[in-house]
């Protein structure tokens, strides 16, 4: 199953991108963001959004496994 983007349509989101969209926005959000997109929402850069990913990479959490 293709999961898109529900602002741009980009097609083929990532694993990390589908898993900070519901650490962020919550676990059971049907709509993702690519990064690009995400950042844009919450008002922020993409690449603060890359360090929480990271954060929440090393914290272990399940999403990002």
């Amino acid at each position: 199953m293709q999961t898109k983007c529900v602002s741009c349509l980009k097609l083929d989101l990532q694993k990390d991108e589908i898993a900070i969209c519901k650490k962020l926005l919550g676990r059971n959000v049907k709509n993702f963001y690519c990064l690009d997109c995400l950042a844009a929402y919450l008002n922020t850069t993409v690449e603060d959004i890359r360090e929480k990913i990271e954060e929440f990479k090393a914290d272990g959490c399940e999403l990002f496994k």
